[in-house]
């Protein structure tokens, strides 16, 4: 398994495949890949906010597939095979997929096609639901 770093979350072996060796998961796996809940898909090593569910799509690739990310949280790469451009956490650098432009699945044009075992979801708070602020 990879060192641990100060404030990241320790990765099986599955997740370290695919988030530090640069990996994929099988197609339709991925336990994200047909969720529709609202909220925040977080970073699974440091857990930076990275994608929000209304950015999600279905595009039928067999990954989870977003047309916009949370401003600066991912970063593009050129793929060694000269051919895609992979997409990494900002903040830590974990492997999520690759970035395709020109598909013209939504307005935006852009698909992001993630590995759900990169994420982590957080659900949105219920409809109504008082959110405790720390009192000053």
């Amino acid at each position: 398994m990879e060192p641990e770093q100060s404030g990241w979350r320790r990765l099986t072996k599955a997740e370290e495949r695919v988030i530090v060796h640069r990996g994929t998961e099988p197609a339709f796996s991925g336990e994200y890949e047909t969720l529709h809940e609202k909220g925040t898909y977080r970073c699974r090593r440091c857990r930076t906010a990275l994608y929000r569910s209304e950015s999600k799509f279905d595009s039928g690739c067999g990954w989870p597939s977003f047309d916009d990310e949370i401003l600066g949280a991912v970063d593009r790469i050129p793929d060694p095979d000269g051919e895609r451009v992979e997409i990494r956490c900002h903040h830590c650098g974990s492997h999520l997929g690759h970035v395709f432009e020109g598909e013209r699945f939504t307005p935006k044009n852009t698909r992001h096609c993630v590995n759900s075992i990169s994420l982590v979801f957080e659900p949105a708070p219920p409809e109504g639901a008082r959110i405790e602020r720390p009192r000053l």
